[in-house]
């Protein structure tokens, strides 16, 4: 008998956590649901991700003015998918800011995206119609961009670190209190998404870019904030081991003629005694083993997910 389609049947509100991790450090996770993140500058704030609609991000505001009234300056979207970013015109941030390559994925495959994403994870999108638009950036940047923060504040450091869960990501480095801001790139006990990834990449040169950050506490898409270094580097090793589960099993069924069903039946068993009871791994894992499949055919750039491929996806795999 097939699963429920994704994450469609989990109407649970999560509880919501907000931590001060450092003066004017603010990150709110959710029981697995998507992390966001605020720092303070000496007059302003930088809120890190935007959640998927207006009236969300509204909530997460609500929390932060419990703490400060600074004007929200710069909106920081470490990717382009639907439940990250279609909440920004909540901020009224003076400037959105994205990679290069996440501003091409949105022009690319915004739309279908955000209807992709609004099927698989109904809950989060409250009060969809509220949603303006796809959300554009105003500033973009290739590599590295530097934010100064004002009086003793010291800066922020956006980077790419390399191709990982979507061509895009960005990392948001805060050097004076060692706090990193990772994105969907590092998970925390939450499964990863992989369905727009490039894996080898992500598995090898990006983990090892975001390990030598050598932070003291990092916020990842998913989970709990992890405190401390040897916590930190678990945390990236956790992300590489699912990674290269993954590849170990698809690869060998690819490589020997087997059928992608057979890929995904050798990956859920190997992966599900450790990784299976984490937030969103059946509803991921079907998308993550065909992109990966994709891959191993060469396929280099992903393909775009629509709400008829989810569908068909699933069905195959799932079922």
């Amino acid at each position: 008998m097939s699963k429920p389609f994704a994450s469609a049947n989990d109407l649970s509100e999560k509880t919501e956590t907000l931590e001060i991790l450092a003066d004017g450090v603010y990150a709110l996770t959710a029981e697995g649901d998507p992390n966001i993140g605020a720092i303070e500058g000496e007059d302003f704030i930088v809120a890190i991700e935007a959640r998927a609609t207006p009236l969300a991000a509204r909530g997460w505001l609500k929390k932060l003015r419990e703490h400060t009234d600074k004007p929200v300056r710069y909106l920081i979207l470490t990717h382009y998918h639907a439940v990250r970013v279609l909440g920004a015109s909540a901020f009224d941030a003076q400037e959105i800011i994205t990679s290069a390559a996440t501003h091409k994925l949105m022009e690319e495959r915004g739309k279908e995206d955000w209807d992709s994403e609004f099927g698989r994870m109904p809950r989060l999108f409250k009060n969809p119609d509220e949603i303006p638009g796809l959300t554009a950036p105003t500033l973009t940047f290739e590599k590295e961009m530097r934010i100064e923060l004002g009086g003793d504040r010291g800066h922020l450091e956006l980077k790419f670190c390399g191709r990982g869960h979507t061509a895009g990501d960005i990392v948001v480095w805060y050097p004076k209190t060692k706090v990193l801001f990772a994105g969907d790139l590092v998970e925390a006990e939450a499964a990863l998404y992989t369905g727009d990834a490039f894996h080898m990449d992500w598995a090898s040169d990006t983990l090892d870019t975001i390990k030598a950050f050598q932070a003291e506490a990092l916020i990842g898409g998913r989970g709990a904030v992890v405190k401390g270094r040897a916590a930190v580097d678990a945390a990236v090793e956790q992300t590489r081991e699912f990674l290269i589960g993954m590849q170990n099993n698809v690869k060998a069924v690819h490589a020997r003629g087997g059928t992608l069903k057979e890929a995904f039946e050798a990956t859920h068993e190997a992966l599900a005694p450790k990784f299976g009871q984490w937030p969103i791994f059946e509803h991921c894992l079907p998308f993550n083993v065909q992109r990966l499949w994709d891959e191993y055919d060469e396929i280099d750039w992903p393909r775009i997910w629509t709400m008829e491929r989810d569908r068909e996806v699933w069905a195959e795999l799932q079922g």
